[in-house]
């Protein structure tokens, strides 16, 4: 008897144990993954901005990312580009070209901007870091089609034809780095993959996303602006990089 008494005691023991461990667990808080926000979301400078400016603020953002991400793509893909600028890593190159406060002027590549940079990357004369230019150009070029700015207000007018047509632009620059080759038939820099390994298309997707992005900016500012764009069709081969 004294023994079932025991045991009985020794259940009940169990039970509130294992009560109070289960009130523990749920008054602990639940944990929570918050999602990134834009730094200066809750600052007075939103007070200043329409829906279309913070779209436009998203799309700049997000397309800077993408070509940081294609420009490390690119020197990793391409090492002896890379060489030739520093003897540092792709990721050290690409913080000192977006961050390094140089205002988008580089002398290695006589400080030029928009489609002449990207350009200057597929000159057979060129013996610099091909790189460099391409992406410089692709950013600079984008900045100059929105007003030449990267932050966006109310008192800010953009011209929906000049976004449009830096996206065509996107699409020749694209067309140009998969295709481009020097007098030996080598491309001047290489990207994508298709081979019996495997297929790597991840640059090809990532213009993807900067065409995308700047299209839809485009079209959704044409139609909330009510200013028409004319829609130009592309022939690759012989496309000639468009005014923005």
């Amino acid at each position: 008897m004294a023994q079932q008494e025991k045991r009985a005691c020794l259940a009940t023991a169990l039970v509130f144990s294992l009560l109070w461990l289960a009130g523990c667990a749920s008054s602990a808080p639940p944990i929570k993954k918050s999602v990134p926000e834009q730094q200066d979301r809750s600052s007075l400078s939103q007070f200043g901005k329409s829906d279309l400016d913070r779209m436009a603020d998203v799309q700049m953002r997000e397309n800077t990312q993408s070509l940081r991400l294609l420009m490390t793509k690119l020197y990793k893909r391409n090492p002896r580009e890379l060489r030739k600028s520093t003897s540092g890593t792709a990721e050290e190159m690409v913080d000192w070209v977006f961050e390094g406060g140089q205002g988008w002027r580089f002398p290695k590549i006589n400080n030029v901007q928009g489609t002449e940079a990207i350009q200057l990357a597929f000159q057979p004369e060129y013996q610099g870091d091909r790189v460099l230019p391409f992406i410089v150009g692709l950013e600079t070029m984008l900045i100059k089609a929105h007003g030449g700015k990267e932050e966006f207000f109310y008192t800010d007018s953009l011209d929906p034809q000049s976004i449009y047509n830096a996206a065509r632009n996107v699409e020749i620059a694209a067309w140009k780095l998969s295709n481009a080759r020097d007098s030996q038939g080598q491309l001047y820099l290489l990207t994508n993959e298709l081979n019996d390994s495997g297929h790597n298309l991840s640059f090809e997707r990532e213009f993807g996303k900067i065409i995308g992005r700047t299209d839809l900016y485009a079209m959704t500012l044409s139609e909330k602006s009510q200013r028409t764009i004319s829609r130009i069709a592309l022939s690759f081969a012989t496309a000639l990089f468009l005014p923005f």
